[in-house]
């Protein structure tokens, strides 16, 4: 069942991270990742109907990141510019119209919040968005910190829970509170 979400012009869809890297057969596969693009694009494809805005945020490292294992880093080699792994899903269907946003695009700086580094939450300002919405990949990483920067950017934020899955499923309890006491609210 697709969950409900009433669009209005004044909120912007942000879809955390839907990358080939993070769903199965990846470099750092989420279970249940791919799962996730069907009803992400009923969320898109409503988003756009209403005149929302779509933010697709997505990992963009060079080659040697510094959160790469060999560089003292905590995650193996993935996502890096250009390469198949970095690539939005294949299923996923953003519009032409979509914004496709870069994050960890240094060598020497990490980012995990899709505001990180990257201006969007001066951008949403300026186009008057009052609320996002956000869901995907991974919930308990860049999923969390992306909603969290959210609230600290002053938006009403909806956590799309069903819609987004965690690296460690134990975590997601610990995050839905966490969201929840930073004013967030999780839409399960």
């Amino acid at each position: 069942m697709a969950m409900k979400v009433d669009y209005t012009p004044r909120d912007a869809l942000l879809v955390v991270d839907m990358q080939n890297d993070f769903c199965e057969g990846g470099a750092l596969a989420v279970q249940g990742g791919s799962a996730l693009v069907p009803a992400i694009n009923a969320q898109i494809r409503a988003a756009h109907a209403a005149g929302a805005l779509i933010v697709a945020s997505r990992d963009w490292h060079p080659i040697d990141h510094v959160s790469f294992t060999h560089r003292g880093g905590p995650w193996p080699v993935h996502c890096v510019q250009d390469t198949v792994g970095a690539a939005y899903h294949p299923d996923l269907a953003l519009p032409d119209s979509a914004i496709r946003l870069s994050k960890a695009t240094a060598f020497d700086a990490d980012a995990y919040s899709a505001f990180d580094g990257t201006g969007l939450g001066g951008y949403l300002h300026k186009k008057g968005i009052e609320r996002v919405i956000v869901c995907g990949l991974a919930l308990d990483v860049c999923v969390r910190a992306t909603v969290l920067e959210a609230r600290r950017e002053g938006f009403e934020t909806r956590l799309l829970e069903e819609l987004s899955a965690a690296v460690d499923p134990a975590a997601v309890a610990e995050c839905r509170r966490e969201f929840m006491d930073a004013g967030a609210e999780v839409l399960t």
